[in-house]
């Protein structure tokens, strides 16, 4: 029988594509979301009966031991960008990730994959840092021997930066720039599935990897390569931290005087202090290199998707390339 893999969270943005290239390897994979209904979509990933979605809370230890059992590695893709509900960041990305490490070591995992974040610092003013720093601590605890992938800013097909913004600059004549001179290193969604994928195939070294791309920019600078990319002359309008600061903080205000019917996903003072720090590989740290993978540097992705957000959609570098023809 073929080996299985639990991927927990296996359906979001980076979790589909480990569960895309561990199908591929011929594994057994079992993609465990809060709403298996929602996660239809990682079915054809293999044949028949190879990808199934199935619940998992990764509160409970009684859902996580059930999508534990029997498998032969456990890829932990869980996090959020922002707390909502029962869903804090101390109980999914501390406690949570602590969880799966737990009770992967008790039921005989041989390898455990770890998804946190460049950033990740106990000692940062940023909750959602400290939890992803607290989660990596209770991985290595229970699970000395697991491998962390720390990526940088993630992009792709399905990603909530790039994306976002363009839909943004469809509509609106100015962009929201915060903390526009912290730099990152984006990195392709694929490359991190790769990572984690290396990492169960090729049983990795033991430890954390920062992952980044090619090439290291700031916030402002991919601003402006996306608006390049989708055609369109938008103002970048900066917004000092001290005043984006002061409407996180009311949008925050909005979300606790409506007892959470209004979420807070456009900006949080959280996030806020996540944008004043660089988010790019430290000197000196493991990295794709080290697996044996080539990062994918940007140019080569984004315009297999960004395309849908321009004046004339797929048809508008048709339109380019006639407006250069000569006339005869």
């Amino acid at each position: 029988m073929s080996q299985l893999v639990t991927i927990i969270g296996g359906s979001g943005f980076v979790g589909r594509y480990i569960a895309r290239r561990m199908a591929q390897a011929g594994w057994r994979v079992r993609v465990a979301v809060r709403r298996p209904n929602e996660a239809l979509h990682v079915k054809p990933y293999g044949v028949v009966g190879q990808v199934e979605p199935v619940f998992c809370n990764i509160r409970d230890d009684a859902s996580v031991r059930a999508v534990v059992a029997g498998a032969d590695a456990v890829v932990n893709c869980v996090g959020i960008l922002f707390e909502q509900g029962a869903n804090k960041f101390d109980d999914v990305q501390a406690a949570g990730a602590g969880r799966v490490a737990r009770i992967a070591a008790e039921q005989g995992v041989r390898t455990l994959v770890h998804v946190s974040a460049i950033g990740a610092d106990a000692a940062s003013d940023s909750a959602y840092q400290r939890s992803k720093a607290k989660g990596e601590a209770l991985v290595t605890e229970h699970f000395p021997n697991a491998v962390i992938l720390r990526p940088s800013l993630v992009f792709g097909t399905e990603d909530q930066f790039f994306n976002r913004f363009a839909g943004m600059a469809r509509f609106s004549p100015f962009l929201p720039v915060v903390g526009g001179e912290t730099r990152f290193q984006p990195v392709y969604v694929d490359d991190v599935a790769a990572a984690a994928t290396k990492a169960i195939l090729e049983g990795a070294a033991p430890g954390i990897y920062e992952l980044g791309g090619p090439e290291i920019a700031t916030f402002r600078a991919l601003m402006t390569k996306m608006l390049l990319e989708i055609r369109r002359n938008r103002i970048l309008l900066n917004l000092p931290l001290p005043v984006a600061r002061l409407q996180a903080g009311m949008l925050d205000l909005a979300q606790t005087v409506t007892l959470g019917l209004f979420t807070n996903s456009l900006l949080t003072r959280d996030q806020v202090r996540n944008l004043a720090r660089d988010n790019v590989v430290s000197d000196g740290a493991k990295g794709l290199a080290d697996l044996g993978i080539t990062p994918t540097p940007m140019e080569a992705v984004l315009p297999s998707y960004l395309w849908v957000h321009r004046p004339g959609g797929q048809y508008k570098a048709i339109h380019e390339s006639a407006a250069n023809l000569r006339k005869p």
